[in-house]
């Protein structure tokens, strides 16, 4: 099979900032026996400084181009990827992710962000001038929602839980072999 044929494979995470992306992924993949990536990570790697540190420095602009590339360059199979929480204004990396994977939706209330969310300066959130982690979350759930395979609330539940009810969703939809 060449690799335009190949299966889908990967379970590509989406989600506001801390809404358990990353903890969840590395479950989930212990759970599904696969690989995992975390693209901040991928980023920080790639600039050699953290993600406040791009923000800081160069602007919401620049580190949305060095992710947009990092997505994009994304090439992996048999893999849990847990996303930026911005991720999901590149439509075109997301859809080259649903074609070899499934978009899971981590969806957490906004009282749930607000209480993990305490590192909001240093953390790598890209926010406007002036914007509100709430008015952020008004504007990203609508994309979440839209462009995701699987939706999952990821609050108020053991971590395992939900990896376990990620990966049941995914047997379930028969999105892929697990």
């Amino acid at each position: 099979m060449n690799r335009t044929q190949s299966p889908k494979s990967n379970v590509i995470l989406v989600g506001m900032p801390a809404s358990g992306k990353s903890t969840i992924g590395v479950v989930l993949a212990k759970v599904m026996s696969k690989n995992f990536i975390d693209t901040d990570i991928t980023i920080q790697q790639i600039e050699g400084r953290t993600l406040q540190t791009i923000i800081d420095a160069e602007g919401n602009e620049y580190f949305g181009k060095v992710e947009e590339k990092v997505l994009m360059d994304f090439d992996e199979e048999n893999c849990i990827v847990a996303t930026g929480g911005s991720a999901i204004y590149y439509e075109k990396a997301i859809e080259k992710f649903k074609e070899k994977g499934v978009v899971v939706y981590l969806k957490v209330s906004p009282e749930g962000i607000h209480k993990r969310l305490h590192n909001l300066d240093t953390r790598g959130v890209t926010l406007k001038p002036g914007q509100t982690i709430d008015d952020l979350y008004a504007e990203r759930v609508p994309l979440y929602e839209k462009l995701c395979d699987i939706e999952v609330t990821a609050e108020n539940m053991d971590i395992w839980d939900i990896a376990e009810i990620i990966a049941e969703k995914i047997r379930q939809n028969k999105l892929f072999t697990i």
